[in-house]
C-alpha cells in the first residue's frame, strides 16, 4: 500500500551525527583529506591581542574562504548563506549544526587587518605546494610561465585621461585601493614596469590597467601569472602584476627566485610564449639561473618589403663582424647604446658597387645591422628551439593554459570582486590554492573502506 509520512508525533530525542551526513566520496572529505591548517593558530598568534572578547577563529575564516574559491562561491554573503544550509560545508569548516556562521562582514576585517599583515594567504599557499611536493607531484625538472588577464572592478565611465591623472595626493585621504597603487609607484611589477602614460585611469583602482589585449573590447584589468610545474600542472607560485608584458616578465623571475628560495626548485627549462621572449630576459635565463629558455624568440629584425633581413647576414665571432649575402663584411661602429644593442656598418663603396644593392638597402647609401648584447642568450634559444625537446615542452606549457580556463569557468574568477593590488592578489592567491587542492585531492585521496 502507499506509505505516508508519520507526523502524529514528534520524537522527543535525535541522535543526529555530522559526521554521518557527508557522503564518503564528496569533495569536502577529499579537500579535508590534504588540507592542513594546524599550524594558524601558532603562526598568527602575534597579530591578536591578549585582552578583550575571543575573535572569530582564523581557521574558520581560512576554511570558509578556501571552500568558497573550491566551489566557485565569490560572494561572502552568498558563502555565509550556503555555509548556513549545506551540512557537508558546515562539515569541512568544523562547524556543529547549533554552530552560528559569522557574518559576511568579518571577512573585511580579517582580511585587510590580520590577513593582510600576517600574510596568512600566501601561507597557506607554499603549505599547500609543499603538500603536493611531499606527495611526489611535483617533478622540479620542467616550468612553465603565463599571465592572463582579469578584469578589475573598475568602470571605465567613471574613469579620467592618463594625462590628467595626478599622482602627487596625499595618501591619507583617499581610499585604500589607492593608497596601495601609491606604495607600488616604484615597483617593477606595477608602477615602474612601464613609463607610457596609460589611455585612462580609474580613480576607484588607479593600479588597474587599461588594456585593448582582449579584442572585444578595452577594459581595466590586472595580470595574473602563473608558474607551474608541468609534471602534474601544480602551480608552484602566483602573483598579480600590471597587465603589460614588461611587468608579467619581472613578476616571471621573481616566481622563479621565490620557488627556488621557498622550496629548493630550480627546474632545467622554463617553457613561456614569445611575450618572454626578450633578449635581456633570455639572457637573465641562460647566463644567471643555468635554465635552458624553451621560448621562441622576441625577434622584429624580419623585413616585410622583399629586402635582406638580419637572418641573412652570418656573424663571425672570431672577428666580430657580420657577413653580408654578397661576402661583404659589416664592422661594429660605436659601443653600447641606451637599448643594449650594438650596431654594424658596411662600407659605403663596397655598398655602392653591390649588384645586391636593391634586395639590400635601396634606400640607404650603405647597410646597418643591429646586433643585441645580449645575442648569446637568443643563439641558444634558437638552437633549442630546433629540438624535439622543444615540441614537447610548448605542448605542456598548454597546461597554463588549461588552468586559466579552469579558473574563469569553474571557480569563476573572471572579473575581481577586490581592488588595488592587494586585492589582486588575495583573491589569485585564494583561487591557486583551490586549484591545487583539487589536485591533489584527486590525484592522492584514499576512500574510507565501508
Amino acid at each position: 500500500m502507499m506509505g505516508r509520512l508519520n507526523r502524529d508525533q514528534d520524537q522527543f530525542f535525535y541522535a543526529f551525527n555530522l559526521d554521518d551526513a557527508v557522503p564518503s566520496d564528496h569533495l569536502v572529505r577529499k579537500i579535508a583529506a590534504v588540507l592542513d591548517l594546524s599550524w594558524v593558530h601558532h603562526d598568527l598568534a602575534g597579530h591578536y591581542s591578549h585582552l578583550g572578547r575571543p575573535s572569530i577563529d582564523p581557521e574558520l575564516m581560512l576554511r570558509m574562504l578556501i571552500l568558497g574559491y573550491v566551489f566557485g562561491i565569490r560572494s561572502e554573503r552568498a558563502l555565509v548563506r550556503e555555509v548556513q544550509v549545506n551540512l557537508a560545508y558546515r562539515w569541512f569548516c568544523r562547524l556543529s549544526i547549533e554552530d552560528n556562521i559569522p557574518d559576511h562582514s568579518a571577512f573585511s576585517r580579517v582580511r585587510n587587518e590580520r590577513f593582510a599583515d600576517g600574510d596568512a594567504l600566501r601561507l597557506v599557499f607554499e603549505r599547500v605546494v609543499a603538500s603536493c611536493i611531499a606527495a611526489g607531484l611535483v617533478g622540479g625538472e620542467g616550468f612553465a610561465v603565463d599571465a592572463s588577464l582579469i578584469e578589475a572592478d573598475a568602470n571605465r565611465s567613471r574613469s579620467v585621461r592618463g594625462q590628467d591623472w595626478n599622482k602627487d595626493i596625499d595618501a591619507k585621504a583617499v581610499n585604500r585601493a589607492t593608497r596601495e597603487y601609491l606604495e607600488t609607484i616604484d615597483d617593477a611589477a606595477f608602477g615602474s614596469a612601464s613609463k607610457t602614460t596609460p589611455k585612462f585611469v580609474s580613480p576607484a583602482d588607479p593600479a588597474a590597467q587599461w588594456t585593448g589585449a582582449k579584442r572585444d573590447k578595452a577594459i581595466f584589468a590586472y595580470a595574473d601569472n602563473y608558474l607551474i610545474d608541468v609534471t602534474f600542472g601544480i602551480i608552484v607560485d602566483v602573483e598579480a602584476s600590471r597587465a603589460i608584458r614588461q611587468a608579467e616578465v619581472e613578476t616571471s623571475r621573481r616566481m622563479i627566485d621565490r620557488t627556488q628560495d621557498r622550496f629548493g626548485l630550480k627546474p632545467e627549462y622554463l617553457a613561456a610564449d614569445t611575450a618572454y621572449g626578450s633578449a635581456p630576459n633570455l639572457n637573465w635565463l641562460v647566463n644567471d639561473k643555468g635554465i635552458a629558455p624553451h621560448i621562441p624568440v622576441l625577434d622584429k629584425s624580419g623585413r616585410g618589403d622583399g629586402t635582406f633581413s638580419r637572418a641573412d647576414f652570418r656573424f663571425d665571432d672570431e672577428t666580430n663582424r657580420y657577413i653580408c649575402p654578397a661576402g661583404k663584411t659589416l664592422k661594429q661602429i660605436g659601443r653600447q647604446y641606451a637599448d643594449e644593442a650594438l650596431r654594424y656598418f658596411a662600407d659605403r663603396r663596397n655598398c655602392q658597387a653591390c649588384p645586391l644593392k636593391v634586395r639590400c638597402c635601396p634606400n640607404s647609401t650603405r647597410r646597418k645591422v643591429t646586433r643585441s648584447l645580449y645575442e648569446p642568450a637568443r643563439d641558444v634559444a634558437r638552437a633549442l628551439a630546433q629540438t624535439d625537446k622543444h615540441q614537447q615542452t610548448q605542448h605542456e606549457r598548454r597546461k597554463v593554459e588549461m588552468l586559466f580556463a579552469h579558473l574563469k569557468r569553474i571557480i569563476g574568477l573572471n572579473r575581481l570582486r577586490l581592488r588595488g593590488p592587494k586585492g589582486a592578489q588575495n583573491e589569485f592567491i585564494l583561487a591557486a590554492i583551490a586549484q591545487n587542492l583539487r589536485r591533489l585531492a584527486k590525484l592522492t585521496f584514499q576512500p574510507i573502506p565501508a
